[in-house]
């Protein structure tokens, strides 16, 4: 039997969705945004994100943090999630990159609303698990490889948007070069284990690069340690 109740994850998921518009409301004067796209929340609420978290801290998916998901890895908070795919502007019919699978709920969020998600993860077993994660749950618009994310997926470039889904201690120069002109990059940028701060790059038609500073937010460092391989 279960331990869990047979609603679960539509109870989760509605408190999931209160606990957003909650931080929203508290962080507005930081970030400057008074809603969410309809379209972002409703990406939120479909997915089911305690798919993507262990069995034995399954109780935690839907609370409004951080959870692990083993190899010193965490699912990010639904805030966060939510925060981040805004912020991008994903739109039906574009492609996306995705530095940092992890469990691949990111990934699953996003392909609910653009055309085709590319996703790259650093450690071997995360990747592995997530690709068949995300096929078994119909997520067929997303691929998953493992690799260094800080050099992007070249193969599939330009991107109409890039998600970075772990702290960087600067904007790695590959991904700003897989940008479409008129593209967005999000990415938390700062030391690793300390507050970063989540930017929004932006490359203009003309390839000029604009960056803003959105909100202080604490992430696992992005790696490029391929000893798990």
């Amino acid at each position: 039997m279960s331990r869990f109740p047979d609603d679960y994850g539509k109870g989760g998921r509605v408190r999931m969705l209160a606990d957003i518009a909650d931080e929203l409301a508290a962080t507005r004067w930081e970030t400057g945004l008074d809603a969410l796209a309809p379209c972002v929340l409703a990406a939120m609420a479909t997915v089911p994100r305690e798919a993507f978290v262990p069995e034995e801290v399954r109780y935690l998916a839907f609370r409004n943090g951080p959870v692990g998901i083993g190899h010193s890895q965490t699912i990010s908070q639904p805030f966060i999630v939510a925060l981040m795919t805004q912020l991008l502007a994903p739109r039906a019919g574009q492609t996306i990159l995705e530095v940092g699978t992890g469990s691949g709920y990111q990934a699953a969020v996003l392909a609910q609303l653009v055309r085709q998600v590319f996703s790259v993860e650093i450690i071997a077993a995360l990747a592995h698990e997530a690709a068949p994660r995300l096929a078994g749950l119909g997520y067929a618009n997303v691929e998953v490889r493992h690799g260094d994310g800080c050099e992007g997926w070249p193969e599939h470039a330009p991107y109409d948007g890039i998600i970075v889904t772990a702290a960087a201690p600067a904007v790695p120069p590959p991904l700003v070069e897989q940008l479409k002109p008129g593209a967005r990059l999000v990415i938390p940028v700062g030391l690793n284990h300390a507050f970063q701060t989540l930017k929004l790059i932006e490359k203009h038609a003309d390839g000029g690069i604009s960056s803003s500073n959105v909100l202080t937010v604490a992430f696992v460092p992005l790696t490029r340690d391929l000893r798990d391989d």
